[in-house]
Parts: structure tokens; C-alpha cells; sequence
């Protein structure tokens, strides 16, 4: 059974000033559970309709499919929605390649993002204090796991970067040709804004300016979207290490 209280908590964490002040999100689906439970994330509380979860991690409650209802935050609930705790992110491993996010702002973007990382053996994910929370439950639902491999941190960019003691890579409209770079094993890679890109204050401080360059004869395409740009960039650069 859930109480008024319980679903009252759930719901307030759809918002981020709430998930922050509790330090709690939610989860919802079997298999996105499942990836959390077996993972280093704490579990606080697990409501399920059917009883497929080991109760050793935690509280599991058992509640019925109209339960489920009330406190989901999907059109189609799934089964089971859990609540976990939200960690503290570890220091930032300056020796590998790392993904930066300037003021990245769509939930679907950032976990695509994330899952991208986690494909491509990207540890660390900085993002820009404006970039969208990775515990939005939109983003939670589109890593599919991958939230729980990929060490994200929330930091001042700009003082990231200019602190950062190595290449600088940004993505831009007009730059070097991706194709030809020579591009290292390590560095950092920023992607922008999904309508206005990188910012100007974090491009003064940017040291490589890349492009994927543009094959089609229409030139009336603007960008890619920059979920699509970060997957062609991360294949670049690991497709480079393992020709070296």
C-alpha cells in the first residue's frame, strides 16, 4: 500500500529544487530498476505490482496496478517505480577523454548523451550548472542504465576548462574537418546549446574548433542534433586510438 504521504513525496520529485532538497529520484520500469539495483546507487523505497525483486536491498512495497497510477509519471506505467538516492559525483579523471555539456537543456538529448558515454567508455560527463538534471526522470528513462556507469558532475564550465591541462576540443558549424584531425586519446570534447550552441564565453577558451563536415547538396539543414553530433565525434576519437 502507498499513503497520501508517499505519493505526495513522489510526485514533488518530478521537480529539481525537491530532488535536490531530498536528495532523491525516482525510477520507473523493470529494467532500468534492475540496472540501479545492481549498481552502487542506494535504494530508499521500491513500489512493484509484481513480486520480482529481491527485498535484501531494501524496502520493497507491494502495491496494486491503480496504486501505480497515481504516483508514475509515465502515460504507460511500467510494472514498478523505485526511488533511490541521489551521490555525491566523484573527481573528475583528468587522464581520459572527457564530454563537456554547455547549458544542454532537452531531457531526451542529455540521456542519449549519457547512454553514449557509457558506449564509448566516456567515465566522465561534465555539464554546465544550466545543462538539464540528469535526475530528471525523462533523462533517468532515456540513459536505460547508463545513468549508473557515467560519473556526471555539475560544475562552473568555464573555470573547468581554463583549469584543465590539456586540448580543449569544441564542436562548431566551421572548423577543422573532423575526418582529418588528428585527434588524441585524451582531452576534452564540449558540445552547446541545442538552438545557439557553444557560448561565446566558453568558446574564448576553447583550443580546437571541430566540424563534422556536411555531404549533402542541400545546404539548408542548420546542425545536427547534438545527441547525433556527440555520437559521430566520441566514434571519431575511439576509432583513432584504436588505429594508433
Amino acid at each position: 500500500m502507498v499513503t497520501k504521504q508517499e505519493i505526495k513525496l513522489i510526485k514533488s520529485l518530478n521537480q529539481k529544487k525537491y530532488r535536490q532538497q531530498l536528495g532523491l529520484f525516482t525510477v520507473e520500469g523493470i529494467k532500468g530498476i534492475e540496472e540501479f539495483l545492481k549498481s552502487d546507487f542506494k535504494l530508499h523505497r521500491l513500489y512493484t505490482t509484481k513480486q520480482i525483486f529481491d527485498d535484501s536491498k531494501g524496502d520493497v512495497v507491494d502495491i496494486s496496478e491503480n496504486e501505480l497510477k497515481k504516483i508514475t509519471a509515465l502515460k504507460n506505467p511500467n510494472t514498478a517505480l523505485a526511488i533511490f538516492e541521489i551521490p555525491k559525483s566523484d573527481k573528475v579523471d583528468d587522464d581520459n577523454l572527457i564530454v563537456a555539456l554547455d547549458d544542454v537543456r532537452d531531457p531526451g538529448n542529455l540521456g542519449t548523451i549519457i547512454r553514449l558515454c557509457d558506449w564509448y567508455g566516456v567515465k566522465d560527463l561534465v555539464c554546465s550548472q544550466n545543462t538539464v538534471d540528469c535526475y530528471n526522470s525523462k533523462v533517468v528513462q532515456a540513459t536505460m542504465g547508463s545513468l549508473t556507469r557515467v560519473n556526471i558532475s555539475y560544475l562552473n564550465l568555464s573555470e573547468f576548462i581554463s583549469r584543465y591541462n590539456g586540448d580543449v576540443f569544441g564542436t562548431y558549424m566551421n572548423g577543422e574537418n573532423i575526418y582529418n584531425a588528428d585527434l588524441p586519446n585524451k582531452g576534452v570534447i564540449v558540445l552547446g546549446n541545442e538552438a545557439n550552441g557553444i557560448s561565446e564565453k566558453i568558446s574564448s577558451i576553447i583550443d580546437r574548433k571541430i566540424t563534422i563536415p556536411q555531404f549533402g547538396k542541400s545546404k539548408d539543414t542548420e546542425s545536427l542534433n547534438v545527441a547525433n553530433a556527440t555520437a559521430i565525434v566520441l566514434s571519431e576519437f575511439r576509432r583513432r586510438t584504436i588505429e594508433m
